[in-house]
């Protein structure tokens, strides 16, 4: 009887804390005494928070969304009144221009290189560092990535390392502004207008990040963002958002975003290009839509937890906070914190390790995602046993040293950021990194 009773007692404990709204392990992290480790308590008694950026309004969107067709008798469509006041949205939010929404952040990165038509077997300068999705639709178009390295002590790529491996043969410029860190672009753009070649951005981890007062994703010949559900707003599962303000050019990208319709094209006869189907549908835009109207307030609460954790961190010379180019506002995607390798003895792994037993959540040592060292890359595994789109102009693909970036990730700790971290976490955040750093220190 006495084990049923507790039973039913834990079970009634559940369904008021279930209730109440009150995560057990919070309740666990009072009753329970705090371990010892790293030479002290643990830094981080209660659960670290959840984002929970989709909420009652994203819900509310999505049920007029369907009471309206269902009352209509109609279904969920794309190209239809969501994604029009969408794309006028976002092309306001980046001070005019124009916007095609489609159904993910690769399609985006596709859409927008094709829309520059590079030459198959021609060269596209690719980022050292990024989510291969990012750098495959270069070989799905039969162009040939070649990355730069990374500026020495950062992720992203500069100018500098850019004009190391420019050639004749190189088509198009993709850029990634990793982290939400805008890039220094004036010397790229620079670069590129001394050789004609268009200059893509990668803006799926910058969304309202601002280099010089102007928006990344405005600076380039042509930009892609990812809305997936961890950016910084979204439109649901999967999306992607395409941006310029050549008017010729945008046109290109409708077509290249809809089956080659004729967007744009005088007296068409049909579909004048081969393309495939990359419409973003309705529901994902009344997604988009709110999510939108909460980016600047999730710009605001992101950059005030690392202004934050920047002041907790000053003068503390074991760990650097990495800040963005002079002149440049970050997004945050995440922030990066650099090992000084003279006064701690751990690397990035061992580090980021070390932060999540001290209760921090998001952490991981680095960001070691080097797309052109993927087998895709690799062992050619695109079009069959064809070796294309490197066999158009040499026998296989190259390999890349890249040791600035390599370099950089073994001092790199990454930390995710959103809308629900405050003071308190930026307080347990710096406290962790010091009695770390401390830890390990170097004798």
């Amino acid at each position: 009887m006495l084990g049923k009773a507790k039973i039913l007692a834990a079970g009634f404990a559940k369904k008021t804390l279930d209730k109440a709204n009150i995560d057990p392990a919070f309740v666990r992290a009072i009753v329970k005494k705090p371990s010892i480790i790293h030479g002290g308590p643990r830094t981080r008694r209660f659960p670290w928070p959840k984002r929970r950026h989709f909420g009652k309004k994203e819900r509310a969107a999505v049920i007029r969304l369907m009471n309206r067709e269902i009352s209509r008798g109609g279904a969920i469509i794309y190209n239809g009144p969501e994604k029009a006041a969408y794309c006028r949205a976002f092309a306001n939010y980046l001070g005019g221009g124009f916007v095609e929404a489609v159904n993910s952040g690769t399609n985006a990165v596709y859409v927008a290189l094709r829309a520059v038509d590079p030459e198959p077997g021609t060269e596209i300068i690719v980022p050292p560092i990024t989510d291969p999705g990012g750098t495959m639709p270069v070989a799905m178009m039969n162009c040939i990535p070649v990355p730069a390295d990374s500026e020495p002590g950062s992720l992203n790529t500069s100018a500098a390392e850019i004009a190391k491996i420019i050639t004749d043969r190189t088509s198009a410029i993709l850029v990634a502004h990793i982290s939400g860190h805008p890039l220094d672009m004036d010397p790229i753009m620079a670069l590129a207008a001394e050789r004609g070649i268009p200059v893509v951005e990668d803006c799926a981890q910058a969304h309202g990040a601002i280099y010089k007062g102007r928006m990344a994703g405005t600076l380039g010949t042509v930009s892609a963002f990812s809305t997936m559900f961890g950016k910084h707003h979204s439109t649901g599962g999967q999306g992607g958002v395409v941006f310029t303000r050549e008017t010729m050019l945008f046109a290109r990208v409708r077509q290249i975003a809809d089956r080659g319709k004729p967007y744009g094209a005088v007296s068409p006869a049909g579909n004048i290009i081969a393309s495939l189907n990359f419409n973003q549908d309705e529901i994902s835009m009344a997604i988009g839509r709110v999510q939108l109207e909460k980016l600047p307030r999730s710009l605001e609460l992101r950059r005030a937890f690392v202004n934050a954790v920047a002041a907790g961190m000053k003068d503390f010379e074991g760990v650097e906070l990495v800040a963005p180019p002079a002149g440049s506002q970050s997004a945050y995607w995440f922030l990066l914190l650099k090992i000084n390798q003279i006064k701690v003895t751990a690397d990035s792994r061992t580090f980021s390790d070390a932060l999540v037993a001290e209760g921090i959540d998001g952490v991981y040592g680095g960001y070691p995602f080097y797309p052109t060292e993927q087998p895709w890359h690799s062992e050619a595994i695109v079009y069959g046993s064809s070796g294309l789109p490197w066999s158009l102009v040499q026998e296989k693909p190259r390999s890349y040293d890249l040791p600035n970036a390599h370099a950089a990730n073994k001092r790199m700790v990454r930390v995710d950021v959103h809308e629900q971290l405050g003071r308190r976490e930026a307080r347990d955040l710096v406290t962790a990194v010091k009695k770390i750093a401390s830890y390990y220190a170097a004798s």
